[in-house]
C-alpha cells in the first residue's frame, strides 16, 4: 500500500526529508510520490514517516494495484 498525495498538497516540502527513499518528488503542480520507490518507510519505521508531518492531511495509503 504505498502512499500518495492529493491534490489538496500545499508544496510546504515537510514530507520531503522524511522519506529514506527519495520517493517523494514535485509533480507538475504539487508533490507527488514515485510509487516505484515508496515503501512505506519498511526497513527504517514502523510506519510510513510522510504522513504525520503533512499539515493538511493530504497523504494517504492505498491499495497496491501492482500485480
Amino acid at each position: 500500500m504505498p502512499v500518495v498525495i492529493d491534490s489538496d498538497c500545499i508544496n510546504c516540502d515537510m514530507c520531503v526529508p522524511e522519506c529514506p527513499n527519495e520517493a517523494i518528488i514535485m509533480g507538475a503542480a504539487h508533490y507527488v510520490v514515485d510509487l516505484d520507490k515508496c515503501t512505506e518507510c519498511e526497513g527504517f519505521y514502523s510506519e510510513p514517516a510522510c504522513i504525520p508531518v503533512c499539515p493538511v492531511d493530504c497523504m494517504t495509503l492505498i491499495a497496491d494495484t501492482k500485480a
